[in-house]
């Protein structure tokens, strides 16, 4: 087939999804013609058992406190350049740095969750979290502030593949859309909480900025208790069983080495997928620190509206990206993973002015509601996009280190963002002049959404995978590998095929 046709096929296969994993009321899998159309959501809804719910319950609030602690800077950015004595961009550079070590902290505990379990990796880095959001409230130099920021990206960065693969990896096949939405708007609610926090608490205490990082600990504190309260994910627990059973139990410098291997395997074989989903999510982040971080930086030197409004419009944000997020992740169980997020780029772009151009508070309100509909919509495809895109076994450490190395890379976007808008200057109704910082997050916003529709149509999709098969990482995970092997990014709907006929016959 010549090169122009396969481009036109592979598009084709975007706009309309040809073929997918699925399954039946009984559980029964197969492969074929995906759905036309979208389940009716109380079946979804039904389908997952009470475990399946408190599995994913905890996942999505170790989510929800992620994106609380990310946001109290940027909520806090004012405030934090007067304690500090700094420019409100040097404060930023805080952001940054959170940024950057996410990646270390993704690596750390995502091979730690898929080699000991979700459980206990989990509850350590919830508490390692807290603590270094205790201590950011007690810090009283920006050297020191710094610091903490620094290692709390560490601790940050491995909630993500911790949370999702336990709140996805037991999700019913037909309902995973819709749940994934859900999960990532967690995030967004962590933003949400901050920014009710930050209107209705802050103001009113002694202690302003600090206590927003106070409640920040509790809550996290919180999540890693209520973690301890039940057991490990069924998948950890049947592999200590059938070890148990067979008198395969391996020590613990053998279960690391035999994971190295995999890794080195993975490397070899699907190191094409892995440099797709790191700049698939490069994207991504890029979409959401341009949108969010600066926010109500924007609403208040640009637009002149006072803390309170500021707060407010982005709480009016949010609730537009939670529906955003339910919504399109819903859909894209039915359009496929690839269509949907093309959608919203596309809507996106055609957003931007009514996000920036307005003057007045409402119109702006308004345009931040769908903006942030469009961008978490985006979103939340993004979890079960990435769990099924995962190499067999390491949907903890593959998902996460993607996502920070992305989020690294796209570090520097709310710094390049305030130094721009800081740059350039506009008049203000009085004649004042005053930073630019919608000019600056308009041409930014622009190029972002169209690098993530490219770098979208140019992968793959897996949609339905199997997660039962190769779930965990250790013995027995060779012919999970031997399976992974030819499922890159240019697999087709035959090789698909040819891979269930293989898994059946296996």
């Amino acid at each position: 087939m010549a090169w122009s046709q396969r481009a036109l096929h592979h598009l084709s296969g975007v706009v309309r999804p040809r073929k997918a994993f699925h399954s039946d009321g009984d559980g029964n899998r197969g492969y074929g013609r995906s759905r036309r159309w979208p389940e009716n959501p109380i079946r979804t809804l039904a389908r997952p058992t009470f475990m399946n719910y408190v599995y994913f319950f905890v996942g999505w609030m170790a989510w929800t406190m992620d994106g609380y602690d990310f946001f109290t800077v940027s909520l806090s950015l004012s405030r934090l350049a007067e304690q500090y004595d700094r420019k409100r961009d040097q404060i930023s550079t805080s952001i940054t740095l959170t940024l950057l070590f996410r990646s270390v902290g993704a690596v750390i505990f995502g091979l730690a969750g898929d080699l000991y379990g979700r459980k206990w990796p989990m509850i350590v880095n919830l508490v390692i979290v807290a603590m270094l959001e205790l201590a950011t409230a007690f810090c009283t130099t920006y050297q020191q502030f710094l610091g903490v920021r620094s290692l709390f990206g560490i601790g940050m960065g491995g909630i993500w593949g911790l949370a999702s693969s336990m709140a996805l990896e037991n999700i019913p096949i037909e309902s995973r859309g819709l749940f994934s939405g859900l999960l990532q708007q967690g995030y967004s609610l962590g933003y949400l909480l901050a920014a009710v926090f930050n209107i209705g608490v802050v103001p009113h205490s002694r202690h302003s900025w600090r206590l927003l990082f106070w409640i920040g600990a509790g809550l996290t504190t919180a999540v890693a208790i209520a973690r301890a309260g039940f057991p490990e994910s069924k998948q950890f627990l049947a592999r200590k069983e059938e070890e148990r059973r067979s008198g395969s139990k391996m020590t613990a410098k053998g279960k690391v080495q035999h994971f190295m291997k995999d890794l080195r395997q993975i490397f070899r074989t699907q190191w094409r997928r892995m440099v797709y989903c790191v700049l698939l999510m490069t994207a991504f982040n890029a979409l959401s620190h341009t949108s969010q971080d600066l926010y109500p930086t924007y609403m208040q030197q640009t637009k002149l509206f006072s803390p309170h409004l500021s707060t407010v419009a982005t709480i009016i944000g949010t609730v537009g990206a939670t529906v955003g997020g339910l919504i399109v992740g819903f859909l894209s169980q039915s359009l496929g993973r690839r269509f949907s997020i093309l959608l919203t780029c596309i809507l996106g772009l055609a957003l931007l002015p009514l996000w920036i151009l307005p003057s007045s508070f409402s119109l702006l309100a308004l345009g931040a509601f769908w903006m942030q509909f469009m961008v978490q919509g985006a979103w939340g495809v993004v979890p079960i996009h990435l769990q099924e895109l995962s190499p067999e076994g390491l949907r903890a450490s593959f998902p996460g280190v993607v996502y920070q190395l992305g989020n690294m890379v796209a570090s520097a976007c709310p710094q390049i963002a305030s130094s721009i808008a800081e740059s350039w200057t506009t008049k203000s109704k009085a004649g004042k002049t005053i930073p630019d910082y919608g000019r600056a997050q308009l041409v930014m916003m622009a190029v972002v959404w169209v690098l993530l529709a490219v770098v979208t149509v140019c992968g793959r999709e897996n949609r339905g995978k199997s997660f039962e098969e190769g779930a965990v990482a250790g013995p027995g995970r060779e012919t999970a590998l031997v399976h992974e092997k030819g499922k890159g990014m240019d697999r087709t709907d035959s090789e698909a095929d040819k891979s269930v006929e293989i898994r059946e016959n296996v």
